[in-house]
């Protein structure tokens, strides 16, 4: 769904589509800074998620060679294999991405006519929608630049090198490493240049960053997870604890809790509707992560130590339920069916240790009914095990062990109501339903930028207006102002004052804009991606990016069909 010059001219003011009818908002939008760089801690948050990264599969790979040694080759081959194959799933994904991002295909050679035409017109309009055949002239036309590989045997050696340096480092299973140090490169970049190579920088960057925590969130749940409960299960069943044993437990539990936070904070970082999530939140969401699945994992353990096969059961039917859950949700993160399904899998793996928002809204029922089931379930294991548990284990090291479970849980649901109440991104929450909002200034009520409605995207990535649930709920054709004052006799009508005037390409994606807390669909279709870098190192000014927006049901209903 690359995005394709049309060659159609756009007015010098942001014209709202008609599918998008005039709304107003009984409370003022929250607004983040217009313009965020790349800063120290971001800088060293990247470092922080190295150092978790290496250390989470130096132990692992550590413990799997000192089981060898002491010839426990059971132990041995589960640990290796949760660390081997979850690995090179993430290579095989991670690899994909590359290819796909590096190929010569036809969307560079559209890419590059849609440069051409934002370079000779002050302003263009490019569609997703039938531009194949408006845009096919300009194709042509810009076949000169549109090839990748046209620049003669310099560029074709530079891009040998490239595939073969990137299949070395997915073979040595080091793609997150040098997603992170890319990621890295391109912060201090867009940090060091001014305008416009800074937002080119700062959109790659942002871009990397999506990736490396869609992927090491991937490999978080199949990799650190199961380990955790594996290890954790070995420690009780042997009565003792090995210190590589407890460092591999710890390293695989600060990689879980770590990720889950990271990837909240990049999401909110990518989407203009909400706003970023400051480092005391997250070092927060981290504490709460981290208890609240450390209590799971060693009820897991302690029930999987007693009950190996009905283990295997609770969780494939817990797996299912919650898999079963999301889809009737109907979630929109994918941009097509099958992998929407695949997605909510994935997150069913996720909702085995701890929650995690897949919808826009409200979450108070949908996380009161998780939370329940979660210590329903605590409770059951914890007591099963307390009951049938072996000889060997005394009475106070069972108590020991029921003690830490319940109050690593507790301390973890006070962390999660610490972040609620206190450090939430959209200020502090009441009854986890109410936001109390903070009052925004009258300039920024009047600003330029407040005008633009509220599907486009004007600068990377954060000008966007927060979608709010009124929105969403008003009928077309409803107007703010109602009772209009006659002018006198001899007055002059009071000018309505112009929309500001923005240039540039103007990218239009014909689909609605995916709901919080998906990404957009720039994140994730990497064709509209490729069009995005290539107009942000070509056009003098940031591309804005204009999603479709549907007024009424029916019209999502006669869109959908017709996609």
């Amino acid at each position: 769904m690359a995005a394709k010059s049309d060659g159609a001219p756009v007015s010098q003011r942001n014209d709202i589509p008609p599918e998008c009818p005039s709304r107003s908002d009984p409370r003022p939008p929250q607004r983040r800074p217009a313009e965020q760089r790349y800063s120290l801690p971001d800088c060293c948050w990247t470092l922080c998620a190295l150092l978790v990264f290496f250390s989470d599969g130096a132990s692992d790979l550590w413990l799997a060679a000192d089981y060898y040694l002491r010839r426990d080759y059971w132990c041995f081959a589960l640990t290796l294999v949760f660390v081997i194959v979850p690995s090179v799933v993430v290579q095989v994904l991670s690899f994909r991405w590359f290819a796909y991002d590096f190929s010569e295909t036809v969307e560079s050679g559209t890419a590059a006519a849609a440069v051409v035409a934002a370079s000779g017109a002050e302003e263009s309009d490019f569609s997703t929608k039938d531009s194949g055949e408006r845009g096919a002239g300009r194709s042509a036309a810009a076949g000169v630049l549109s090839g990748p590989g046209t620049g003669g045997g310099a560029r074709g050696c530079c891009r040998a090198f490239m595939w073969l340096f990137q299949g070395i480092i997915h073979i040595f299973q080091l793609a997150q490493v040098w997603r992170y140090v890319h990621a890295l490169y391109l912060g201090v970049q867009s940090r060091w240049h001014g305008d416009p190579e800074r937002r080119h920088y700062y959109w790659r960057m942002m871009f990397e960053s999506a990736d490396i925590s869609m992927l090491r969130l991937l490999e978080s749940f199949l990799k650190s997870a199961p380990q955790l409960v594996l290890q954790l299960s070995i420690m009780i069943q042997a009565s003792q604890v090995l210190p590589l044993q407890g460092l591999s437990a710890s390293a695989s539990l600060i990689s879980l809790a770590w990720m889950i936070s990271s990837y909240q904070k990049v999401l909110r970082d990518s989407r203009d509707d909400k706003l970023p999530m400051t480092y005391k939140a997250v070092i927060v969401q981290i504490l709460w992560h981290l208890f609240t699945i450390g209590a799971r994992t060693l009820a897991f353990a302690l029930f999987a130590s007693v009950f190996q096969l009905y283990f295997g059961i609770f969780i494939v039917a817990h797996w299912c339920i919650m898999t079963f859950w999301i889809i009737q949700g109907e979630t929109d993160f994918c941009m097509s069916k099958w992998e929407e399904i695949i997605y909510n899998m994935m997150v069913g793996i996720v909702y085995v240790f701890c929650w995690f928002s897949v919808r826009e809204g409200r979450t108070r029922c949908r996380m009161l009914i998780y939370s329940l089931t979660v210590f329903v379930e605590n409770v059951a294991l914890t007591t099963a095990w307390y009951l049938y548990r072996g000889s060997r284990t005394s009475d106070f090291y069972a108590v020991i062990m029921v003690c830490l479970v319940a109050s690593s849980y507790a301390l973890g649901t006070f962390f999660m109501f610490v972040y609620y109440c206190l450090l939430h991104p959209d200020g502090s929450v009441s009854g986890w339903g109410y936001i109390v909002e903070k009052e925004v200034p009258v300039e920024s009520l009047a600003s330029p930028a407040s005008s633009l409605p509220p599907d486009l995207v004007s600068s990377p990535p954060r000008t966007l207006q927060r979608t709010k649930g009124s929105d969403r709920e008003q009928g077309p054709g409803v107007d703010g102002d109602v009772f209009q004052v006659r002018p006198p006799r001899g007055a002059h009508a009071p000018v309505p004052p112009l929309t500001p005037r923005t240039e540039g390409p103007v990218i239009r994606i014909d689909l609605p804009r995916k709901k919080y807390p998906a990404w957009d669909a720039h994140f994730i279709d990497r064709r509209l991606r490729k069009t995005i870098l290539v107009l942000e190192s070509a056009a003098p000014v940031t591309p804005r990016i204009q999603y479709r927006c549907l007024g009424t049901p029916k019209e999502v209903m006669e869109y959908e069909t017709t996609v």
